[in-house]
């Protein structure tokens, strides 16, 4: 671990055109919060993570919550030496109970010791936001930049085993993209997100199937061959078929609450949708308190679950959440349901 010593992770930069989207929105009266349906953070045991907690400059945290309490919590500060902002974008508990994560300026695997036992610096210039574990040593990685490539890395080696060329218009870096996956196909779904596309590529860059969705953030291939994306700014979710048709979809219209933005968004073995609600765009760090960072929702669109965790634990906002209940390997993509 001494090549990584002088390494100060940090979390938690944000987008200015995503802050302009939120800003000046208030929080829901307190009557309101009281009455928010489920168990808050006793609801699921979950890892949770988030960007851009202003209040907490030296203290950007992942947590993981079992029975209401923070069970596990690590933490970095909002810059490192070199006076790099960073964000958590991206954060998978792996089955070996080490967790992966995207730190805007590179990826990392993090033991329950706390300790680093894989890293990737990204070059200056470059962002990451994302990362996913496909197998059992390997990654795969979206980094932005002009080129913008995906890359698979394999973590045991740290070799960087594929690299992907990823076009796009958008020269500012950190407008390109968000969260990127790979579908059990073996092709990768690429939200362009300042584009308003979801594309997906094989692995020599080649576009099999593309489809219009504003301020894509995230996407994922659902186990019934549909694809679910998430909106952010443009504050929805929602499922398009293989001929790109919406089939369902969560707007501010189907919640009693303030959406800010959506952007991580995951399907449950039970059908529901859980989606991450990420109010930190809105600098009045005073707003956010009675604020809704997550929420499940069924197929009928029926809130069953709604946190607003700001005390007791005090989670900050909200960007990425991974259920612990949910049956399955993760690196075999068994969650992706």
């Amino acid at each position: 671990m001494t090549k990584y010593a002088s390494l100060a992770l940090a979390a938690a930069a944000f987008s200015a055109a995503l802050a302009v989207s939120a800003a000046g929105q208030t929080a829901p009266p307190a009557e309101q919060q009281a009455a928010l349906p489920g168990k808050g953070a006793a609801q699921h045991p979950f890892l949770y993570a988030g960007e851009w907690d202003l209040r907490k400059p030296l203290e950007q945290s992942i947590f993981v919550v079992r029975g209401g309490k923070v069970t596990w919590q690590y933490t970095m500060p909002l810059k490192t030496p070199a006076d790099r902002i960073q964000e958590f974008d991206d954060a998978t508990l792996l089955s070996n109970g080490n967790i992966i994560f995207s730190r805007m300026s590179g990826a990392a695997e993090v033991s329950p010791q706390r300790q680093l036992v894989w890293n990737y610096d990204a070059p200056e210039g470059t962002e990451v936001h994302s990362i996913q574990a496909i197998g059992k040593d390997r990654v795969l990685i979206m980094q932005n930049g002009n080129p913008a490539k995906a890359m698979i890395i394999n973590m045991a080696t740290n070799k960087i085993e594929k690299e992907i060329p990823i076009p796009t218009t958008v020269t500012g870096t950190h407008g390109q993209f968000r969260h990127i996956r790979m579908t059990r196909a073996g092709t990768i779904l690429v939200p362009h997100m300042g584009e308003g596309k979801v594309v997906e590529y094989d692995l020599d860059g080649k576009v099999v199937w593309s489809v219009a969705a504003k301020s894509a953030w995230q996407a994922l291939r659902l186990k019934n061959g549909d694809t679910l994306i998430s909106g952010d700014a443009q504050r929805y979710v929602r499922e398009v078929n293989p001929k790109g048709e919406t089939v369902w979809e969560v707007t501010q219209a189907d919640v009693p609450f303030k959406l800010f933005n959506t952007q991580a968004a995951i399907r449950l073995a039970n059908g529901n949708t859980v989606i991450s609600n990420w109010v930190a765009g809105n600098n009045n760090t005073q707003e956010w308190a009675g604020t809704v960072q997550v929420f499940e929702v069924t197929p009928d669109k029926k809130v069953v679950w709604a946190l607003s965790s700001w005390k007791d634990p005090d989670l900050g906002p909200a960007t990425s959440i991974q259920l612990l209940d949910e049956k399955g390997v993760v690196e075999n993509l068994d969650l992706e349901h």
